[in-house]
């Protein structure tokens, strides 16, 4: 039997009875994941999820409240900067073009 390891992904959208998810070390790839696997009651799109798993196979789906709450926040902050127009007066350190 392998070791368990827990994997952060977050869902991106539901297509029929699939949710699409994107795991948060590899973003590039999309992953469908049938609906009835997620916890009983189901999160809605951009809620980020522990999914422990034994090799490719899933053993368990949490839903990860500390990032999502975390990154709801980043976004709210970002919609604020923007509605304020932040962005265009003062870049924040992350915004602003590296020196190549």
């Amino acid at each position: 039997m392998s070791d368990t390891i827990t994997r952060t992904a977050a869902i991106d959208r539901y297509e029929d009875d699939w949710a699409v998810i994107f795991f948060t070390d590899d973003p590039d790839i999309p992953v469908d994941i049938p609906r009835r696997q997620l916890p009983r009651r189901k999160p809605r799109e951009g809620t980020y999820l522990a999914i422990e798993m034994s090799g490719d196979d899933i053993v368990t789906i949490t839903v990860d409240r500390a990032a999502t709450a975390a990154a709801r926040k980043r976004i709210q902050e970002k919609l604020a900067r923007l509605r304020r127009g932040d962005h265009l007066t003062d870049p924040s350190p992350n915004d602003t073009p590296s020196e190549t």
